[in-house]
Parts: structure tokens; sequence; C-alpha cells
């Protein structure tokens, strides 16, 4: 591929829509996000139906603010996993500007895009993962743990068996009555709270590699219905404590199984701050290299399917650009091997 090959990025999986343009692999010219906190926060959770029309009202102008003019070499999208309609209206709109541009289009695992926007630094991929490691990703929908030899070269240890840990953040939110999204209202409480003050379970599931975090969301639903004059710091703060030990457990764990050097957190979850600081410690205490996410690109982004696509092209060679890509969309995509 040329120096300034430069593909347009399209994410629409949940509740962001985005566009981003990325050049030669490594520059991101722009990154345009469009969130939908506005639309749901009244249901503590995100509504498929509006998110589709919203993700429908919204993609045109993302796109044309994130081109800015520019000539591109190719369209990539998110063709899952997600929200069927959100991924419809992705796949449509990218259709459409390939065509009209006369240009290739692929798409790629939502997943696989947390995973290398570990890359990016400054608005630039300056940092490639050392492989092998141990990677989390860890969102609003999605608790997964994978042992990757290299790029699109992987094994999936394990899946959450129910709800995500994100997910978890924003039901717990609700039932304390905090805002939507739950995420950054239970940290700003916890903050004020002490991480010892309920002994919340922490689910490791022995003999498996999967996550299960239903359970804590129960334990603090019993405990508020239990419980008169409840510090909602200190629930926030020991909740908080449970969700961000288990992901540390278990990622440390894997590492451990698979003798592996570095760890990789990518998602929505990975800006926490509370799991940054206990992976980081557990990770020097064990002779481990752990790369978070930049906080500014671990939500939901089209710079992510930009690179994620790149990598893509990149392994398939020289002639990438003229093979048949997959864009037809799956919701309950998983992560696969590219070799295969």
């Amino acid at each position: 591929m040329k120096k300034d090959f430069a593909i347009l990025g399209i994410e629409s999986t949940c509740d962001e829509t985005s566009a981003a343009l990325l050049i030669g692999g490594r520059q991101l010219a722009s990154n345009v996000i469009y969130s939908q906190i506005e639309e749901h926060k009244k249901y503590h959770g995100v509504v498929p139906e509006l998110a589709s029309r919203a993700h429908a009202a919204k993609i045109a102008t993302v796109i044309n603010e994130a081109l800015g003019g520019h000539d591109i070499d190719c369209v990539a999208f998110a063709h899952g996993p997600g929200l069927p309609g959100g991924l419809m209206v992705g796949r449509v709109a990218a259709q459409t500007l390939a065509n009209f541009k006369k240009v290739p289009i692929l798409g790629v695992n939502h997943l696989e895009g947390h995973l290398f926007a570990c890359e990016f630094e400054d608005g630039e991929v300056k940092n490639p993962l050392t492989f092998p490691l141990v990677a989390l990703i860890v969102s609003g929908g999605h608790t997964e743990l994978w042992y990757v030899k290299g790029y699109g070269n992987y094994k999936v240890l394990g899946r959450t068996r129910d709800d995500a840990a994100g997910e978890a953040f924003d039901k717990v939110a609700k039932l304390l009555g905090l805002a939507y999204p739950g995420g950054p209202q239970v940290s700003a409480q916890a903050l004020q709270g002490r991480r010892d003050a309920v002994d919340f379970p922490r689910p490791l599931l022995p003999g498996t590699w999967d996550f299960s975090f239903s359970g804590i969301k129960t334990a603090v639903s019993y405990y508020l219905r239990d419980h008169k004059n409840v510090s909602v710091p200190d629930v926030c703060a020991s909740f908080e404590q449970a969700v961000c030990e288990t992901l540390v457990k278990k990622t440390m764990l894997a590492a451990e199984k698979y003798k592996v050097k570095h760890i990789a957190v990518g998602g929505g979850v990975a800006a926490n701050s509370l799991l940054r600081e206990l992976m980081c410690a557990e990770g020097k205490k064990h002779g481990i290299e752990v790369r978070f996410v930049p906080r500014k690109m671990s939500s939901d982004n089209a710079a992510m399917i930009a690179l994620a696509a790149y990598k893509k092209l990149q392994y398939a060679g020289p002639n990438a650009l003229e093979k048949k890509w997959n864009i037809n969309i799956n919701p309950n995509l998983r992560v696969k091997n590219w070799g295969k």
C-alpha cells in the first residue's frame, strides 16, 4: 500500500455514530464521534430502536465531517458484534460511500478494534503491540479474555456468561439512582467511599476463563433491600473493587498460564482508574508490561475500525484491495483468526 493510503472507518455498533480518516496506517486525520447519551439516559440504557434512528439521522453528517474533502482508498465499517439496526446503518453508509468513491469496502470486527486502539497515542499509531500477549477487552457489552500470538492470531480464552462488566456498572448505578451512563457515576461516588465497606463476591469461576457479573449486581440489590441508611459511596467503592479485582485476577492468571510478559486492555471500562491502578500494580509485581488503551480512544470510535482494517489489508498482502471482503453484518460476530 502507498504511504498516504487513506481509510475511512465507520463505527455504529451501539450508541456512538463515528467516522474517522486514517492515513498511511499511522496518522489520524479525523475521528468524529456523535454520542447518543442524551437519547438514552432517561431509560438508563441503550434502546436499540432509538439508537438505529439516531445513527441514520447523524451518519451522513459525521462522515462528511471526517472526510473533510479528502480522497480515500478504502472504506471500512464495523460489521459486528453489535445491535442489528446500527450495524445495518453502518453497512449501508459504507456501501454507498464506497460505490460513490469507487473504492473497496471491508467489514472488520469491532472487538479487534478495541485491541488495536491500544496502539494510538496523541492522534497517531505510535506503539505497536508486543506479542504474544493476553488481551482483556472490557466494555459495556463485552468482557473477553484472549491469548494473542500476533495480528489476527487469537485464542479466545473466556467470555462473559451474562452481564458484561460495563453493563453491571450501569445496572448498579440505576439501582442507586445515579445518572446514565453509570460507569463514571459509580467511579465518582467510589472516590468518597470505603472499598472494604461491603464484602461483595468476586466471581472467579475456578476452572474456566469465563466471567459472570450478574451475581455482583444481584448482591448489590439484596444489600440495598436489607439495609437502611445506605452509604452510596461505600456501596460504589466496594462494588467497583469487587469487579476490578475479578478482572485483574483472571487476566493475571491467564498471563501466568500462557507465560506472557505483555497484557493489553481495551474497551470503555479500560478508562476506569481503579482497574488501571490494580492491573498495573499486579503487572509490576509479576514483571509484566501492561498496555491500556488511551482514555480518549477507549469508548467506541471509528479510528479503531480504520486501524483494524489497515492491519487486515497489510496481512492480506499486495493484492488485498482486489479481494472480495466480507461485508455481511453479524450481531453475534466472534473474533477469529485471519488465516481461516
